[in-house]
């Protein structure tokens, strides 16, 4: 028996051999800068994660909500955790399962089985301990396996960062645009409470013979559209807030206190250079590991091309009586080597392996392809961010001059200098720049929280104030 775990041992020790390819990641096919002159101008600050970058207690308050009842979410790290089992199931095929066995049998066979002419009955009884096909991994075979389950793993656990990536960004996106379509709406009741007192103005001016009835059905055509926005926005704003209680997990108030929408909302981020975002998205992270998973998958396939042994030996006692299972001279044991060589298979490894090699071909080209997308929106984000200053200021003028339009129009109208049509025009001027700059200003700020998403996130082992300090629910990886 001792000699037998010897074998066994030496056999262990042998399994050392490796036959995965050594893995280089791919050159990252971007530029080594991000562009810098005109449109890409930008000013660094200081890294943030989420809980600075947003500067309203009340969205962050949501965000801290949704990272704990957002169902994606949950979905994402549960995945996560059955990947974790599928790893360690893999992972078990290193070791010899060892199990105990023990089994009796009492047996009546009729005369004219036993050649005596007289039934007989036996009794059997054995116990045993041993390791059943245990496969000596001599060419790594299933260690390839093993690291394959492995990454593929860790790769799961990116997905679910990219997920809680995202979900913060969407979290930050609906909540946002409902604070931007409230604005609207109160800027549309406004609007409409001016028209109607204008269409009043007009009723009575024509009464007293100092307007037309033309003056009178084109103030009321602005009171109509402006109540046709308000209906708009109404909706809008309903709908807003129900795919922000989606994404939360939990009901909103309506009625939540929060900051006006502004241009400081959201803190302005640094770029950094192309090279973080490889240590930085979780995407990007996500496709490397599949590509070493691909990677490790070769050396199983060419390990399949050799001979594989697999062990089968337990040692016991066996009895005909139960009393006499574990007395001396009762002692068995059973020591089974297998070895299967591959000779023919019609070509089945050869285009495993080409298989193997193929995958991991398509998974370069996909990491490549999320560095070049992932270069693509961090340009695109800080394209956004000068030409969004640029356009608000202008829009900003733009309020002013039309508000100043307005005021005149509206002063010689009453004056009786100019014709209720030229009033018209400049409220409907008015209101159109004003819901202008409302608009750009959420576009100004979702282009910040993008490029937040672009360019990987930061993350905090501690979690935020109204969580106690605790972090927010992940998956180990340990």
């Amino acid at each position: 028996m001792m000699k037998t775990l010897s074998s066994l041992a030496m056999a262990c020790l042998l399994g050392g051999c490796s036959l995965i390819p050594d893995y280089q990641r791919p050159a990252a096919p971007v530029p080594a800068q991000y562009p810098q002159d005109g449109v890409y101008a930008r000013a660094d600050a200081g890294s943030a994660d989420w809980q600075t970058l947003f500067r309203d207690p009340a969205l962050q308050q949501l965000i801290g909500d949704a990272l704990l009842n957002n169902r994606d979410l949950r979905v994402a790290a549960l995945n996560v955790e059955a990947f974790q089992a599928q790893y360690r199931i893999q992972r078990a095929d290193l070791f010899p399962a060892v199990s105990a066995d023990g089994a009796g049998k009492r047996q009546r066979l009729p005369g004219d089985v036993t050649g005596t002419g007289k039934p007989a009955i036996t009794s059997s009884y054995s116990a045993t301990l041993g390791i059943s096909a245990y496969e000596l991994d001599l060419f790594g075979r299933v260690r390839s396996l093993s690291e394959q389950a492995m990454l593929t793993y860790l790769g799961t656990e990116e997905a679910r960062r990219s997920t809680q990536l995202s979900l913060v960004a969407n979290v930050a996106n609906a909540y946002l645009t409902w604070r931007a379509d409230q604005e609207l709406l109160a800027l549309a009741q406004q609007t409409l409470v001016a028209n109607d007192h204008s269409w009043q103005l007009t009723s009575r001016s024509k009464t007293a013979g100092k307007a037309s009835a033309l003056d009178v059905v084109q103030a009321r055509t602005s009171v109509e559209s402006t109540r046709a926005s308000v209906a708009r926005y109404e909706r809008q704003v309903a709908q807003d807030l129900n795919n922000l209680a989606l994404l939360v997990g939990n009901p909103v108030d309506e009625r939540l206190p929060a900051r006006p929408i502004a241009d400081d909302l959201v803190a302005r981020l640094p770029a950094g250079l192309p090279s973080d975002l490889l240590q930085r998205r979780p995407d990007i992270l996500q496709a490397e590991y599949q590509l070493r998973a691909a990677n490790a998958n070769i050396g199983a396939a060419r390990a399949a091309f050799f001979p594989s042994v697999s062990l089968t030996a337990n040692a016991g006692s066996a009895s005909t009586e139960l009393s006499g299972l574990f007395k001396g001279g009762s002692g068995t044991w059973t020591f089974q080597p297998q070895i299967n060589l591959p000779i023919f298979n019609a070509g089945n490894l050869r285009a495993s392996l080409d298989y193997a090699k193929l995958q991991k071909d398509i998974t370069v080209a996909q990491y490549e392809k999320s560095i070049q997308t992932a270069f693509q929106e961090v340009a695109d984000g800080l394209a956004a961010r000068q030409t969004f200053t640029d356009q608000l200021d202008a829009q900003r003028d733009f309020v002013a001059a039309n508000q100043a339009y307005y005021d005149l129009a509206q002063h010689r109208y009453r004056s009786g200098v100019d014709s209720n049509l030229t009033f018209l025009d400049a409220q409907r001027a008015l209101f159109s720049s004003q819901q202008a700059l409302i608009v750009d200003r959420l576009a100004q700020l979702v282009a910040e929280v993008n490029l937040y998403t672009a360019l990987g996130g930061s993350w905090d082992l501690a979690g935020p104030p109204w969580l106690g300090g605790k972090a927010a629910p992940t998956v180990s990886l340990q």
